[in-house]
Order: C-alpha cells, then sequence, then structure tokens
C-alpha cells in the first residue's frame, strides 16, 4: 500500500492543519485479528468501564475537539460542541441498549433442561466514518461494537481524518488497547481494500448511497460479513395547515439548513399546499436572507458554515444552475462569495413544474419547493423518491399526522418537528437506498452482536423410546 500522506484542510480559510501517512491495510487488520481474542474475553462490566473512561476523556478534551470539529468541518463551534455532547452521551446510551437488545435469557426447557440465549461479537468491524459528524458518528458504530466485544479499525472520512485521530486519543488514553481500536488513515484506495479484506468481519457505515452501494455489492457474496449501511436521504418536509406560519418558516429552515444541509436528515424537498404557498415561502426568505454565513469562530456567530470543499460547492452551484434551466424558479438564488472557498447561501428553487426531477440528495444549502393541491397528492410527492431516511409533516390534524406516518416511507417520521430532529435513544436508519434495514443509534447493539440459542444440561440425559431391536 501506498506510504503517500493524506492532508487536511480548513474549508473556511484554506489553510492545511494535518497531514499524515496512508495506512497499510493488511498490518492493521493483521494487528486486530490478533488483539481480538482477548477483548472479547474480557467480562463485559470491563469493556463497560472502559468506555465510561473515554466518556471522561472526551470531557476532559471536549473544547479541544470542538475547535477541530469546527476548523475540520467548516461547522460553527455552538454546533461542534453539540456534536461533543453526543459523542459523551452515546456512552451511557450504548450501555443501555446493550443490556436492553442483547440481554442474556433462561427459558425452560425439556428434562429439566434450560434453554438459553446469549449474544457473541463477531470479530474485527471496519467503521467507515462521514465527514459531516466526523466524531459522532462513527462514535455510534464504535462504541456499541467495543461493548460487544469487537475489535474495530476505523477509517475517517479522507476529509476530516484530524478529528477521528483525536477521537482514537481519547479511547486509547481510557486504558483501550490501541490495537483494540485502530485508526486506518487513507482515501478510497484504502476504504475498498479495508472493506474487502479477508480478515474483516463486518463493514459499518455512514455516508453517501453512492459508496453504500458499492460495499453492498463488493460484499454481495459474502454473507459471512455484517453490513449496516447508514445512508443519505431526498427528504421531504410537508407543510399543510397550520396557523402557525412563523413557527412553520422557522422548522423549515432548521430543517433545511442546519450544518449548511450537511445532514443525511436534513429537508431537500419541501412540500407545500397551494393556499399556504404565498404566506409561508414569504416567510420562509425571510428568515433565510438574515441567516449568517461566516468562519466558525466568527462574531456575530453564524448559523451555519461552509460546505466541506470547493468541490462540494460547485456541485451544488452546478445543481442550482440544472434546476433553474430546467424550468426551476429561483426563490433565493445560491451566492458562493468566493471562488476559491466553499462558501454558500442557503438557496430556495421552486421546481414544481420542472419535468424529471432528478432524485438525488443534494447534500448542501439547496432547498427545492413543490406546490400541491391536495393531501394525497403531498403523500404521493414525499414518496417520490428511491430513498427513504425522514420525513416530517408540519402542520395537519391528528388524522392527516396518521395517514401521513402510515403512508410515508421513512426511518424517521416526525411531526411538527425538524426533519433533522432524531434521538440518540431511538433506532435510526432508513429504507430504500437510505439503508439496508440495519438502523443505526439504540439498535447499533443488533449488528454488533448475533445471537446463540443453547440447549443445556449440566450432565448428559438422554434415552431413544422407539425404533430399537430388544436386546
Amino acid at each position: 500500500m501506498s506510504k503517500a500522506q493524506l492532508v487536511s484542510y480548513e474549508p473556511a480559510t484554506g489553510a492545511e492543519i494535518w497531514r499524515g501517512k496512508h495506512g497499510n491495510v493488511d498490518d492493521i487488520v493483521d494487528r486486530a485479528r490478533r488483539a481480538w481474542p482477548a477483548w472479547a474475553a474480557q467480562p463485559l462490566a470491563n469493556r463497560m468501564e472502559l468506555v465510561r473512561r473515554f466518556a471522561n476523556e472526551v470531557r476532559k478534551d471536549a473544547e479541544k475537539l470542538a475547535t477541530m470539529i469546527s476548523r475540520e468541518t467548516g461547522k460553527p463551534l455552538w454546533e461542534a460542541r453539540t456534536e461533543v455532547e453526543s459523542v459523551v452521551n452515546k456512552v451511557e446510551i450504548s450501555i443501555r441498549a446493550y443490556a436492553d437488545r442483547t440481554a442474556q435469557r433462561k427459558l425452560d426447557n425439556a428434562l429439566q433442561g434450560t434453554a438459553s440465549l446469549r449474544h457473541k461479537p463477531h470479530g474485527v468491524m471496519a467503521v467507515l466514518g462521514p465527514y459531516n459528524f466526523p466524531a459522532h458518528l462513527p462514535n455510534g458504530h464504535i462504541i456499541p461494537a467495543l461493548i460487544a466485544g469487537n475489535v474495530i479499525v476505523f477509517k475517517p472520512s479522507e476529509k476530516t481524518p484530524a478529528t477521528g485521530e483525536m477521537l482514537l486519543q481519547c479511547l486509547h488514553r481510557a486504558g483501550i488497547s490501541a490495537a483494540v481500536a485502530q485508526l486506518l488513515v487513507g482515501g478510497a484506495e484504502e476504504g475498498q481494500a479495508l472493506v474487502g479484506h479477508e480478515g474483516i468481519d463486518g463493514v459499518l457505515f455512514t455516508g453517501s448511497a453512492h459508496t453504500g452501494i458499492a460495499i453492498n455489492r463488493r460484499l454481495a457474496a459474502r454473507p459471512d460479513k455484517i453490513v449496516a449501511l447508514e445512508m443519505g436521504g431526498n427528504n421531504p418536509l410537508v407543510v399543510w395547515d397550520t396557523p402557525k406560519t412563523t413557527d412553520a418558516a422557522a422548522l423549515v429552515i432548521q430543517s433545511a439548513f442546519t450544518s449548511a444541509g450537511q445532514r443525511c436528515t436534513a429537508a431537500r424537498r419541501l412540500i407545500v399546499k397551494s393556499s399556504m404557498y404565498d404566506a409561508l415561502i414569504g416567510e420562509v426568505k425571510r428568515l433565510a436572507d438574515r441567516i449568517i454565513v461566516g468562519a466558525p469562530f466568527d462574531d456575530p456567530t453564524p448559523f451555519m458554515g461552509p460546505v466541506i470543499d470547493n468541490g462540494a460547492a460547485d456541485g451544488l452551484t452546478e445543481s442550482f444552475l440544472y434546476l433553474l434551466s430546467h424550468g426551476g424558479k429561483a426563490i433565493k438564488h445560491m451566492v458562493r462569495p468566493r471562488d476559491d472557498l466553499p462558501f454558500l447561501s442557503p438557496a430556495i428553487i421552486d421546481v414544481t413544474g420542472v419535468k424529471d426531477r432528478p432524485d438525488v440528495e443534494l447534500f448542501g444549502p439547496l432547498l427545492q419547493v413543490v406546490q400541491v393541491s391536495d393531501f394525497d397528492e403531498a403523500i404521493a410527492e414525499a414518496n417520490n423518491t428511491r430513498f427513504g431516511l425522514s420525513a416530517s409533516l408540519i402542520g395537519g390534524s391528528p388524522q392527516e399526522y396518521n395517514r401521513f406516518w402510515a403512508n410515508v416511507r421513512a426511518g424517521v417520521i416526525n411531526w411538527n418537528r425538524p426533519t433533522n430532529g432524531a434521538s440518540s435513544s431511538a433506532p435510526f436508519g432508513g429504507v430504500g437506498l437510505s439503508g439496508n434495514h440495519r438502523p443505526s443509534a439504540y439498535y447499533a447493539a443488533d449488528y454488533c452482536a448475533y445471537p446463540v440459542a443453547s440447549n443445556e444440561m449440566e450432565q448428559p440425559r438422554a434415552m431413544i423410546g422407539v425404533g430399537l431391536r430388544d436386546t
């Protein structure tokens, strides 16, 4: 494997902040395989104590880690601090989830024996993290995997390796061996080699549908390897009858533009009842015009920072122009103040008249608006996607929400809350191109250990009552 260096740059300034050598996948996986038996043999209580120590290490380094997240992703410091809090909180949530989802059970069995249910770890787990939440989202795989008795090889996004390194340093300072939790620095080549390595027992992935599908295809002939895919969404936000236009507009802004639209649960499509259109869109645009876009540590505090890099900014600008040239009507133009930095203004475009709208995840501050006349049309439009991660209804009656919940295909369905309001104490995942029915968050315990059923007696006891010749 190449020993080329990987370099990380600040989106907000273009300055280099980190560099390191690409890792050797064979060496790292071999080390992990040798470390696994001893780690899996540790009492569960020991592993839980070590991840609790990890939470304390993150607390000690909270501001340093938040600063690195802000620098490396471009997100405002206030948002990076909430991500660090999520990393800490994930530990106790994961401990509760493991006890709940993988509890040991004893059942009565024949001949005064017992039937037991216990769980075993898979072995060496590859964790592939995204850049938008470079600490929280991989941590949501890492902690449940370690609690269950797996060892992990973590390849952070090539756009956020410095944050990934800091996360693992906290694990190591907590007393978790560097062989049990390893960092693989690299790009697509290293990621592909890790996914396809014979020594890997599972792949836990959060990222784009494009990469997730490639992983799924690569391992399609390997049912022995666990694969958990948490991918993106082309998420619908439906606004129906509500007198609270200002509140509805605030929820639209939160759904579409938090994290500069770089959340897998961000609203991509705003579906509005025609009779509410003028009032709602007017209020949404007024709020969007007030959004402060800036660098992470600016004063006044920005609502959103840049997107991750110039390539992402170029793609979003091109997507806006494509929709505009195919019948879209600009409500708020996408503006890029500097060509050399990936700052973008939030953009809103009415695509009701655009035929054959591309069903893609536009990962940034670009909101498409569609007008509809009745609720059935709103539900049909919400389901007009191959994705199925998140959906939200703002307004409407309890009966309409029940219809929305029952008929919209998504793994997260909210009412009068943003599309990106998901609880870590609940499962998190989607259907269609958004996942492979292995939700993360509270249900991560399900893919980190497998159930083993046992029939047990302290002494052998058996007889054959039929089919034998007389002695």
